[in-house]
């Protein structure tokens, strides 16, 4: 909270956004990115790095983040998009995508990391480990993963249930190899991410 403050203070700014992504690792699904203004004294109580916390606390941040924020936006790349253009440009396409989608324009947005996405409709900045640092960072990582989640444990899980994306969704774990091994690869598989995988076979 004191962080963005800070931000709000040195740029003379009121409207401040926060963006961050989720998915880039897994073997399957889009990657998912958000973008959250929220306003001095609307904070929700208790905002982290959405990997330091659990995921039923994710989940009730979640609504409270909805809730609470003057503007929220989430947004994805596609599987397809990933394989055409890459993980690290399909990403900064759905951070785009999810600043234009924003009710309100900020007047600036701290992207976390260490890149900035080209294209984006307002003015940005990075900010590394921004997770951990600013509150509208912190909120725009737990609404990506959530959101990511959810489609993966509800959608690609009721689509191809043999895979049981539910169990590991979509990351490279013991169990979804096995399965890869037994049934190989269907539609929601990111197939640039399997080279290895496809090389031990043959």
């Amino acid at each position: 909270v004191e962080y963005d403050q800070a931000v709000r203070d040195s740029a003379g700014i009121r409207l401040l956004g926060g963006v961050d992504e989720a998915g880039r690792g897994p073997l399957a699904g889009p990657v998912y990115a958000a973008a959250v203004i929220l306003l001095p004294g609307h904070v929700p109580e208790g905002l982290d790095d959405s990997k330091k916390l659990s995921e039923k606390k994710r989940e009730l941040l979640y609504d409270r983040i909805t809730t609470s924020a003057a503007a929220w936006c989430v947004a994805s790349a596609s599987v397809e998009e990933i394989e055409e253009v890459n993980i690290l440009q399909a990403t900064y396409l759905a951070m785009q995508r999810a600043v234009k989608g924003l009710s309100l324009s900020p007047e600036l947005v701290l992207v976390d990391g260490n890149r900035l996405p080209p294209g984006l409709s307002v003015p940005a900045r990075t900010i590394v480990k921004g997770d951990a640092l600013s509150a509208s960072v912190a909120a725009a990582s737990i609404l990506a993963k959530v959101s990511r989640d959810r489609y993966v444990t509800g959608v690609l899980d009721r689509e191809y249930p043999r895979y049981q994306f539910a169990k590991h969704k979509g990351y490279g774990t013991k169990l979804h190899y096995e399965m890869l091994d037994r049934y190989g690869p269907c539609p929601a598989h990111r197939r640039t991410f399997l080279k290895k995988w496809e090389a031990r076979r043959t």
